[in-house]
C-alpha cells in the first residue's frame, strides 16, 4: 500500500508545481480576466496543498499503524 501512497502524493505535488507555474504565468498578463484566472489558479494551488499534506500525513499514519 505504501507505493501507492507514494504515487498520489507524487501526484499531488506535480499538480501543485503546474498550478503553482500556471499562476505566476498568469500574473504577468494583462486585463480583468488574467487577475481573476491568477487568483482562481492562486487558490487552487493552495487546495491542492492541503491535499498533498493530507495524503502526507495519512500515508504517515497508515505506514504506523501498519508496520510498513
Amino acid at each position: 500500500m505504501g507505493t501507492v501512497f507514494d504515487i498520489l502524493i507524487f501526484v499531488a505535488i506535480a499538480a501543485v508545481a503546474v498550478t503553482l507555474g500556471f499562476g505566476i504565468r498568469s500574473l504577468y498578463q494583462t486585463g480583468p480576466e488574467a487577475r481573476s484566472r491568477s487568483n482562481k489558479l492562486m487558490r487552487l494551488r493552495v487546495a491542492l496543498q492541503a491535499l498533498a499534506v493530507v495524503l502526507l500525513v495519512v500515508a504517515m499514519w497508515w505506514k504506523s499503524t501498519h508496520g510498513a
